[in-house]
């Protein structure tokens, strides 16, 4: 069978997980085909995935100052409902050309209208259909925008969320089923395609990673300034963006590796944004994070409320964060001793059970 990867661009972790599943399928003797924008679809070039495709951009995210910039993201994404238009088109465009039996959309919407314009089933992946601040908050947009998200939603065949079952479902706060629904979402846990113990593990690092998007810069620029007055710290840094902080002794800047898990398994502790894919990663690698928490992103507020609840991190508001209180936090971190994660992870086979729901779907299409 054939299907079509439709990925998201903003972040890596949705090319990420889409990656490892459709190499899942590849592996079991499926065409995949990918379609993607901007760092996602550069990303997937990077790791040679073949049926590659460029699709239209439907949202921009934009920050400053290191964090997610409500304002300038929706000045920016002026434009979403022809730009969604323009992908739908792009992506019908693909399921004809290829004969698509299954379309598989993460978090891009014009996959939905596409697939059902083409009477293609389509699955739809996300980690967050519902939108809060820390605690429940909310207000009139969020809630215009929920209620516009779960109607949408209603387009989909089948909503896969790629988290753990509860208790451990790290998306917990950004996910709601609506009642009468529960059937068509499934939480299947997460593709990682990770072997832990395939690993050397040592404690001799600082893992940091906030992704590729130039707004971040800032907090790369930070954690160099706290490496030139701590040397007794050895920070690991990553960024996929266009310029990358100079290395010391101590600082060491990567761009695209091959195998981040490599340096992962190196660290005493992850400093991240709190993105669900990187958090899946640090459970798995049972390494305590802190998370910087974006002021404007209620998603990753929400990630990091479940991480601290699982006492497997620690969390800062991104708008008190200085040198002198980012160090204290490197300090608390550290002596955090996450529970075991990998028995919980070992029992849920997110790739396996997201391949059953989708090849499902396919089949009853086919004559």
């Amino acid at each position: 069978m054939k299907f079509l990867f439709v990925v998201c661009g903003e972040g890596l972790g949705h090319s990420s997980r889409c990656i490892h599943l459709g190499h899942y399928f590849q592996q079991l003797g499926h065409t995949v085909h990918f379609a993607a924008y901007g760092k996602a679809f550069d990303f997937i070039d990077q790791h040679g995935c073949s049926n590659l495709h460029r699709t239209i951009r439907e949202v921009c995210l934009e920050g400053e100052d290191g964090f997610f910039s409500l304002k300038k993201t929706l000045w920016c994404s002026k434009w979403i409902v022809p730009d969604m238009v323009r992908s739908a088109l792009r992506v019908r465009q693909l399921i004809r050309g290829h004969a698509i039996d299954c379309v598989v959309s993460d978090t891009m919407y014009g996959g939905l209208i596409a697939a059902r314009f083409c009477s293609v089933p389509v699955v739809f992946i996300t980690n967050q259909n519902h939108f809060n601040g820390p605690g429940g908050t909310t207000n009139p947009v969020w809630k215009i925008l929920n209620f516009l998200i779960q109607r949408y939603l209603r387009l989909a065949s089948h909503v896969i969320i790629p988290d753990y079952p509860p208790p451990d479902t790290v998306s917990e706060y950004n996910i709601v089923v609506p009642g009468g629904e529960e059937r068509r979402y499934s939480f299947t846990g997460p593709f990682l395609e990770v072997n832990p113990e395939s690993y050397t593990y040592c404690k001799e690092c600082i893992f940091a990673s906030f992704g590729g998007e130039p707004y971040k810069l800032p907090m790369y620029q930070m954690l160099k300034s706290i490496a030139n007055q701590r040397k007794d710290l050895f920070l690991d840094v990553f960024y996929t963006g266009p310029v990358l902080p100079e290395s010391t002794d101590n600082f060491i800047s990567h761009g695209y590796v091959p195998n981040l898990y490599e340096h992962l398994a190196r660290a005493r502790i992850a400093i991240v944004h709190g993105g669900l894919t990187t958090l899946h990663e640090a459970l798995l690698f049972e390494k305590p994070v802190l998370i910087i928490m974006d002021p404007n992103h209620p998603e990753q507020q929400n990630n990091a409320k479940k991480i601290v609840d699982m006492g497997a991190g620690t969390s800062i508001d991104g708008r008190k964060v200085t040198e002198g209180v980012l160090e204290q936090k490197i300090s608390q971190t550290m002596a955090l001793v996450p529970k075991p994660f990998r028995l919980e992870h070992a029992g849920v086979n997110g790739r396996k059970n997201a391949y059953a729901i989708i090849t499902a779907l396919a089949r009853s299409r086919q004559p």
